[in-house]
């Protein structure tokens, strides 16, 4: 189950900040759905194939048809900030 230790790791690579009682409403729903897993995993399983589908699968996907265009100046108009001709994002991977 989630202890504290874990629950801080998830926050932290969440980026979460949670009050105390939101973590411990947050490690509860954890801890229950964990428990569920567990309870999955003493199914007997034995004969049941690891795919079964009532209904074959189709590709009900269209094929991509472009359509209008914003100029780069027009987008990058949108920008709240740019930098040689390309959005300037905050970094988010350290």
């Amino acid at each position: 189950m989630i202890d504290e230790a874990e629950l801080d790791h998830l926050m932290e690579l969440a980026k979460l900040k949670l009050s105390a009682a939101e973590q411990e409403q947050i490690r509860g729903d954890l801890n229950a759905i964990l428990g569920y897993f567990s309870a999955l995993e003493q199914l007997d399983t034995e004969g049941v194939p690891e795919l079964a589908r009532p209904v074959e699968l189709e590709n009900v996907l269209r094929e991509d048809q472009p359509g209008p265009m914003f100029s780069q100046e027009e987008a990058l108009g949108l920008a709240a900030a740019r930098e040689q001709g390309f959005f300037k994002v905050p970094r988010v991977v350290e």
